[in-house]
C-alpha cells in the first residue's frame, strides 16, 4: 500500500491531546540532569519539557524482573535483558486508547495486557524502520514497521523511550535508527488503513488531528 498517496476523506478522532493518565510516572517528574554525553536523537529540533531535558532514566520502571508473570513471555522467546519498560497508550486503528505494558529488549518490542499480563503483539527491532514524532512537548510517537502495521502511542516517558531505541538499534546492528521530527506524518493503524495525524499548539496544550488515507 501506497503511505504517501492523495487525501480521501478527513476523519477526525478527536482534537485534543488526551490526558497523560498512566497510573504512574510523568514526564515532569525526575530531577537528575543528564550529562549531555550522548547525542540525542531530536538533533536540536523538538521542543522539549524542562523536565524531559532534566529527568534521571532508570529504564524499567514497572520492576519486570519481580514480575514472574511477565519474565515468563520474555524467558519464553528466550529473551531476559531489559532495556526499558513502562505503561503506555496504544491506540487503535479505530481511534480507541488501550492501555499496554511496553517492553523493550535488545531483540524486541513487547506489547502486553496489564490487567491479564498476556503478550498481544511482539516486534523484532530488526523490522523497525523508523520512529515519527512531532515536533512540540507531547506524549505521542509511531513505530514504523513496514512489513506489519505500525503503532502510534503515547508515553510519559517518550523522551527515554526513543533514546534507548535508537542506541539499542545502533549498537545490534550498522545502522542508526530514522527519527522523524514532523507535525504532520503517516502511519498504517492496521493492514489496511492508512492514517494522517498533525499537531499544533493550541490554547491549554497541543491540538492532535487525525484523517484516514
Amino acid at each position: 500500500m501506497d503511505r504517501f498517496k492523495e487525501q480521501r476523506r478527513p476523519n477526525f478522532d478527536g482534537d485534543e491531546s488526551p490526558p497523560p493518565d498512566f497510573d504512574g510516572g510523568d514526564e515532569d517528574r525526575g530531577v537528575g540532569e543528564e550529562d549531555g554525553g550522548t547525542p540525542e536523537p531530536f538533533a536540536g529540533g523538538k521542543v522539549r519539557r524542562k523536565a524531559s531535558r532534566y529527568r534521571e532514566h532508570r529504564g524499567d520502571y514497572l520492576h519486570v524482573s519481580s514480575r514472574p508473570g511477565l519474565m515468563r513471555i520474555l524467558e519464553k522467546q528466550g529473551d531476559t535483558s531489559i532495556l526499558f519498560a513502562d505503561k503506555v497508550l496504544k491506540f487503535t486503528g479505530s481511534g480507541k486508547m488501550k492501555r499496554r505494558i511496553f517492553i523493550l529488549t535488545d531483540f524486541a518490542i513487547y506489547l502486553i495486557d496489564p490487567e491479564t499480563e498476556a503478550m498481544t503483539r511482539r516486534i523484532a527491532l530488526a523490522a523497525v524502520e523508523k520512529m515519527c514524532l512531532s515536533k512540540l512537548s507531547d506524549n505521542f510517537f509511531a513505530i514504523i514497521i513496514p512489513t506489519e502495521y505500525d503503532l502510534f502511542m503515547a508515553s510519559t516517558r517518550k523522551t527515554e523511550l526513543v533514546q534507548v531505541m535508537v542506541d539499542v538499534t545502533k549498537s545490534a546492528s550498522d545502522y542508526e535508527l530514522e527519527v522523524l521530527l514532523s507535525n504532520r506524518f503517516e502511519y498504517n493503524a492496521s493492514a489496511s488503513l492508512v492514517k494522517e495525524v498533525s499537531f499544533e499548539e493550541a490554547e491549554g496544550g497541543i491540538r492532535t488531528r487525525f484523517m484516514w488515507k
